[in-house]
């Protein structure tokens, strides 16, 4: 059995999404990969929410039942339910497994997910909303005294959450750092603030910040580099029908992180392991790092040593495909402490 506990790294896997592949396979396909990361020793699971897949609530019932260890990072969207709601989730779901979850707290969406719904708010006043949404949701978990509460977008008064959590299952909480409204919502919550990173050697060293940093990147390493960019090609091949979706996406966007990916797209230098195209062909949304265990090491190093302590990586193909991933990790673990 592999391990992926890194001292002061976690490291998350992503859940399949209910749209991609068969229906009546998803179910099976949730479970496979929650295990796999399981027993890989990951620290937990992303799992995504949108108009268009499966609720993340439900999804998250489905992987703690079936695993031992792993968590839930649930995407939680204000527009889809009250602060106390989800609240009232996380301390069931505690009471139920008594397992901690994390919450990966989201201010925007596919614009025409937002527009659907009637929601019209401005990109930075999301945050603020956003902030107040999770604020609210802290005080409630504490649940030392009744929450009231008066901001832009929520009001409470004398508010109180059963199930009680325990103090030692308060949600770790996640939140998108890629704009400067993001970050400012990570201080204020005291959130890790996520990027989708630009390649190791251009980006900001977080060191000095007061705020844990991650990335969300996917990995593909071999023994030799041919082996791991014909490994990458073949899982995501050009798309002439994904590019035309993503340039609708890109027009459609008010992410800051889907323009500043799509304005690297063709500027990673030649020989870097640094790859954007499963992004490009609209297969995923995150960089990802090809190469030999050695070389995709160091750029994970790079990352480690500018500060970043938590990793979300992409979804994993394969039970097998994790274990390259650990040889990559533990070689970048053994370089950042040197």
């Amino acid at each position: 059995m592999m391990s992926m506990a890194l001292h002061g790294i976690e490291i998350f896997s992503t859940c399949p999404q209910s749209k991609d592949g068969e229906p009546g396979e998803y179910l099976q396909r949730v479970v496979d990969v929650a295990r796999w990361s399981d027993e890989a020793g990951y620290r937990g699971i992303l799992v995504y929410t949108d108009n268009g897949i499966a609720d993340p609530w439900l999804v998250s019932q489905i992987i703690l039942q079936n695993t031992d260890a792993l968590c839930p990072l649930v995407a939680v969207q204000p527009i889809y339910m009250h602060p106390y709601t989800a609240a009232k989730l996380v301390s069931t779901l505690a009471l139920l497994h008594g397992r901690q979850i994390f919450l990966n707290m989201l201010a925007g969406g596919f614009k025409n997910d937002l527009a659907a719904l009637n929601d019209e708010t401005p990109h930075d006043d999301r945050y603020v909303r956003t902030v107040e949404y999770a604020l609210i949701m802290a005080h409630l978990l504490r649940g030392s005294d009744p929450v009231t509460f008066d901001g832009r977008y929520y009001k409470v008064t004398n508010l109180r959450l059963a199930p009680p959590l325990p103090p030692e299952l308060f949600p770790g909480v996640l939140i998108s750092g890629s704009s400067e409204a993001g970050l400012a919502a990570a201080r204020e919550i005291g959130a890790t603030a996520v990027k989708y990173p630009k390649p190791p050697g251009e980006e900001d060293d977080q060191r000095g910040d007061v705020i844990d940093s991650g990335v969300r990147v996917g990995v593909i390493a071999r023994e030799s580099h041919e082996e791991a960019w014909n490994v990458a090609y073949e899982r995501f091949p050009e798309d002439r029908k994904g590019q035309l979706a993503h340039g609708l996406a890109m027009k459609v966007s008010d992410s800051q992180w889907h323009k500043q990916l799509s304005d690297l797209g063709d500027q990673a230098s030649e020989g870097s392991p640094y790859w954007l195209g499963p992004f490009q062909n609209y297969k995923t949304f995150c960089p990802y790092l090809v190469g030999t265990y050695g070389r995709v090491g160091e750029e994970l190093a790079r990352y480690i040593g500018n500060g970043y302590t938590t990793f979300i990586l992409d979804i994993p193909p394969s039970y097998d495909e994790l274990h390259h991933t650990a040889e990559a990790f533990r070689r970048a673990q053994e370089l950042a402490t040197a």
